[in-house]
């Protein structure tokens, strides 16, 4: 392992909110790998513990912890138990995640509360206790989990998850305003297509609601490929990282004409094209 590929990693102590499964447990393990002690904090803390227990077994360090996002005193503990077993954290990745599908009208207020607690205000609590320290000793990483659903409009059927993962996006990048001169880091990765469970008893709230996706010439790529290509770019100094390159080049096309690329979506959705990516 090259020590290019070893910063920011080795030596440093993080914490993943949402780390036992899926792209949380792939970015533990690559972390782990790089160098890093991890503390795995997850509301399923059996999950965490098998996550835990593989990076040991590869001769890594970790810990699994406790954790609902949901609650600011619960988060609290996993700091401190983090903190107790490899000192505060450098790294913090808010990674907890819901999601759902349905017609605006059929989902509940409730609901759109529930997905905003979870996407965007878990992070809101996060920062409230990691921040502090992180600006007193003049170091530290941010690391905020979106979605491409939050860069460009295409998850007609997930409106509250987009939505929230558009505020995640805003948030991080105007913090990296206001925090990297001060010595603290930040990145929001930008999951395309991954192949992970997220989905598993996500609610339909409008029966046969199509699952748009976020287009064919976007690419579904295995966990592990994503958390390597979040490590490179948290290597590479990125503040933006998304999982396909494609997604600058979607951008950049709604850029320069936001009400075409939209009305382009609307037409492709009509005739039939839902947008799911290659599979490769």
């Amino acid at each position: 392992m090259s020590g290019r590929e070893e910063a920011p990693f080795a030596g440093a102590s993080a914490i993943i909110f949402g780390g036992a499964k899926g792209i949380g447990k792939a970015v533990a393990l690559e972390w782990a790998r790089r160098g890093a002690s991890i503390a795995i904090a997850d509301i399923d803390l059996a999950a965490a513990q098998e996550t835990a227990d593989e990076i040991i077994e590869s001769g890594g360090s970790a810990v699994a912890i406790v954790a609902n996002v949901l609650s600011q005193d619960s988060m609290q503990a996993a700091a401190g138990e983090a903190e107790a077993a490899f000192g505060s954290p450098d790294i913090v990745m808010n990674n907890v995640g819901a999601i759902l599908n349905g017609h605006p009208l059929d989902i509940p207020v409730e609901e759109w509360h529930r997905i905003f607690e979870l996407n965007y205000f878990s992070i809101v609590r996060s920062n409230a206790i990691f921040l502090p320290a992180m600006l007193k000793r003049g170091s530290g990483h941010v690391v905020n989990t979106a979605s491409f659903a939050g860069l460009y409009p295409y998850a007609a059927g997930r409106i509250p998850y987009a939505s929230s993962k558009a505020a995640v996006i805003s948030m991080s990048e105007n913090l990296a305003l206001l925090l990297e001169p001060q010595g603290v880091r930040v990145s929001c990765f930008v999951p395309g297509p991954v192949m992970t469970a997220i989905a598993e008893g996500m609610k339909d709230w409008t029966p046969d609601l199509p699952m748009y996706g976020p287009g064919s010439e976007t690419s579904l790529l295995d966990t592990h490929t994503a958390a390597r290509v979040l490590a490179d770019g948290m290597r590479d100094g990125r503040i933006l990282i998304p999982t396909d390159p494609v997604a600058f080049d979607i951008i950049a096309r709604r850029a320069a004409d936001p009400d075409t690329f939209t009305r382009g979506k609307i037409a492709s959705f009509a005739s039939g094209d839902v947008g799911m990516p290659k599979f490769e």
